[in-house]
């Protein structure tokens, strides 16, 4: 396969990745949206919840580039995408945690590690890719904005 074979196939399996931990995210998450969530008491600067879902899209299909653009040009199984692959498993743990589990104190705790682990991996792609690194920075920025509805939906139902 030429180079260009090659960074096409890496691409396709980057967004195969990424958009299938977005559809295991989805499949924890769309059971408990009605009753559980819409119950649930929440700040009034909560997103309506048909925004979640174009947010994360891009979000995730944004993961897909940066990754692709990493894997170019370190390996697979090198420290950056080491920590991708870490920050993704997380991102798919917030889900089962918070609407899985209904637990949102536990979901906080464990959204506190996802963002570390987005930094980290924004620190890393950054070194190898700057254009890597500025397409995680709206993650980022969306989980930091999370982290916060998260914290507030515990608060407000405990």
């Amino acid at each position: 396969m030429n180079a260009n074979g090659e960074s096409l196939l890496r691409l396709i399996v980057s967004l195969a990745v990424c958009l299938g931990a977005a559809g295991l995210g989805a499949l924890v998450t769309t059971p408990a949206l009605r009753p559980w969530y819409a119950d649930l008491h929440k700040p009034p600067w909560a997103p309506p919840n048909w925004l979640f879902g174009p947010v994360w899209t891009v979000l995730y299909v944004a993961m897909a580039v940066a990754a692709w653009l990493v894997w170019g040009r370190s390996g697979l199984m090198d420290r950056p995408m080491k920590v991708f692959v870490l920050q993704l498993a997380l991102n798919v743990a917030w889900s089962g945690v918070f609407f899985g589990l209904r637990s949102p104190g536990a979901a906080f705790a464990e959204i506190i590690a996802m963002w570390l682990a987005i930094l980290a991996t924004l620190f890393e792609f950054w070194k190898i890719s700057s254009a890597a690194g500025w397409l995680l920075a709206p993650y980022l920025l969306w989980v930091s904005f999370a982290a916060v509805l998260n914290f507030s939906i515990w608060r407000l139902n405990s």
